[in-house]
């Protein structure tokens, strides 16, 4: 909340001032007023309340600065907006955010009637009351007070709330009529103005033009349709009308799907009962070519999430049948139970289709990033594109292609397990392409020299095996550009590591470290090793190794034992025989 004040305190005096008095009357830039402030406060992440929020705050403040209050904090007391009050194009901007206000809180009513159906009721009456505040603002711009440019804005403004509220009530020969109007206005004041004012009136336009096209199809035009279609490929008919149209292509397709019985894939015709998977199927070749028609990556990668999502709620649908089926078939003895079941096959052929989506979408986003590796930094304090994100769209790929190789059914299909296996070696050798890529960012020539010679083994192999299966190559990258791309970067590679001296002399002390080598046992080789200035140099060895030193010799006296010694006798005292008396003696101490 106090971000949103901030942000109102930066804009808002700009664009109450937007006055063009060129031709001598007040002007108000309605659309680009209503565009800034909706993308700057919740428009942009679709959050209406915070917008009416916003719209309800700005009224305040407006009314405080023009001195229009509508009565105290007691009473209320209405007022109204004359044409002798337009002193100032303020007051105009008043009338714009209160049907701005009304605008804003009923697509809230919208999003949340999705699961509350009672609340549509009062989103008519907000959208209502928004075509009522539009009507009062071009009644006030028809005054001579306010420039032309003015009035067919303001003109342009009630025409497309008209037109919301008569496409709610499904009115739509009278939306067509006020959606036409609006269009025609923007389109005239797009060819008069300035290059930046005539950007957002043709947003405008491009806004409008899906609803035009649906309100024709309702009326009876089939031709709509495809139309609409287009629209859809260019990013077209975006917010409410985005769910319409999702709503008519399935509607289109239920349709159609009454004459689809069966589906042949890998030489198998299997029957199709259940009415998701016919829809689904029915509209894959839609889906796909509208893939590849696609005109810009963002709307391709809406496209292939919403495939993805249709294919999940199918493959959903099917194993639920699936589970029913089991219980069947244990209770029954039926002697083909060890064959794959028709349901069984579909499911397989529904996961095939989601793994190869899959598959696509990862190589579409791998290709776009790879054009952006091309591209130099403009930016350098944005990060951009590295060899590693590459490397983990070529892991998911890798395990989807590991995931097609164990579908039930397809087991002992041996062209599909070979096709398999090359695709697999294919990706292999991109992904082994881009770790090298990796180790040449940080300089580690060594590596990134045999992960190319890796590479160059992969690619060899995709092309002698490929000679079998020419027709697996038609959607996998060119193996061949791969192999000139590794060649070229040999090259350079081997350039590098020439040209880098400090990192050559850094790579063997580098090793020489590892082994724990002091100083004094290499005196005979330079290296350079930045351990030896720093906090614990690797000079010698502490403690030191024992070592073998010769032993201290022993003597032995072998002469002793053959020398004759002389009796002793006399010298030695003579002990008595006392007996018993000198036994006493002794204890006594008498004889000392």
């Amino acid at each position: 909340m106090a971000a949103d004040k901030q942000n109102e305190a930066k804009v808002s005096p700009m664009d109450e001032n937007k006055e063009n008095l060129s031709d001598g009357g007040l002007g108000l830039e309605i659309l680009q007023i209503i565009k800034e402030s909706q993308q700057q406060h919740g428009l942009r992440h679709g959050d209406y309340q915070r917008y009416r929020g916003y719209c309800s705050r700005r009224l305040r403040r407006l009314r405080k600065t023009l001195g229009f209050k509508m009565g105290n904090r007691h009473k209320f007391i209405g007022k109204k907006i004359t044409v002798e009050m337009l002193s100032d194009s303020r007051y105009l901007l008043l009338v714009l955010m209160e049907a701005e206000r009304a605008w804003s809180y009923a697509m809230q009513l919208k999003q949340e009637a999705n699961t509350e159906p009672r609340k549509r009721f009062h989103l008519l009456a907000r959208l209502r009351k928004a075509a009522k505040h539009s009507e009062k603002l071009e009644k006030l711009c028809e005054s001579h007070r306010v420039d032309a440019k003015t009035k067919l804005e303001a003109q342009a403004y009630t025409a497309y709330l008209s037109g919301m509220v008569e496409f709610e009530l499904q009115e739509w020969k009278r939306a067509m009529e006020a959606f036409n109007k609006c269009k025609t206005i923007y389109e005239k004041l797009a060819s008069a103005f300035t290059e930046e004012l005539a950007v957002l009136y043709r947003q405008r336009v491009d806004e409008i033009s899906p609803n035009i096209r649906y309100c024709a199809y309702n009326i009876g035009d089939q031709n709509a349709i495809n139309d609409l279609m287009q629209m859809r490929l260019t990013g077209g008919g975006g917010g409410m009308m985005a769910e319409k149209l999702e709503a008519l292509i399935t509607q289109a397709r239920t349709k159609q799907a009454a004459t689809m019985s069966e589906v042949e894939w890998r030489g198998r015709t299997v029957p199709v009962k259940i009415d998701k998977a016919r829809i689904f199927l029915l509209g894959l070749a839609d889906n796909e070519a509208a893939i590849a028609q696609a005109s810009n990556e963002e709307t391709k990668e809406h496209l292939y999430e919403t495939l993805l999502a249709e294919c999940r709620d199918t493959i959903q649908a099917v194993r639920e049948e699936l589970k029913s089926e089991a219980k069947q078939r244990e209770r029954s003895t039926d002697a083909d139970s060890g064959k794959v079941s028709n349901l069984q096959f579909l499911h397989s052929y529904l996961t095939y289709i989601k793994l190869c989506t899959l598959v696509k979408r990862n190589e579409s986003m791998a290709h776009t990033l790879q054009d952006k590796l091309k591209e130099p930094e403009t930016d350098e304090s944005k990060r951009g594109p590295r060899p590693q994100d590459l490397i983990r769209l070529y892991d998911i790929i890798l395990q989807s292609l590991a995931e097609l190789s164990t579908l039930q059914g397809l087991e002992d299909d041996h062209t599909f397990q070979k096709e398999v296996s090359l695709k697999t070696l294919v990706y292999k050798a991109y992904r082994c392409f881009f770790i090298a890529q990796s180790y040449v960012l940080v300089k580690k020539w060594s590596e990134a020299l045999v992960l190319y010679e890796r590479v160059l083994k992969y690619a060899k192999e995709v092309q002698s095996k490929a000679k079998s299966l020419n027709n697996s190559l038609k959607d996998l990258p060119d193996v061949q550009e791969l192999i000139a791309k590794v060649n070229a970067e040999k090259y350079s590679l081997q350039a590098a590591a020439i040209l880098d001296t400090d990192e050559t002399a850094e790579v063997p002390s580098q090793q020489q470290v590892k082994d724990n080598t002091p100083l004094c046992n290499r005196l005979e080789t330079f290296r350079l090793d930045p351990a030896l200035v720093g906090k614990q140099p690797n000079l010698v060895q502490f403690p030191p190794d024992f070592q073998p030193i010769p032993c201290k010799p022993l003597f032995f006296d072998l002469a002793l034992n053959h020398v004759a010694f002389p009796p002793l006798d006399d010298k030695v005292e003579q002990k008595g025989k006392g007996g018993l008396t000198g036994y006493i003696k002794g204890i006594f101490g008498f004889g000392s």
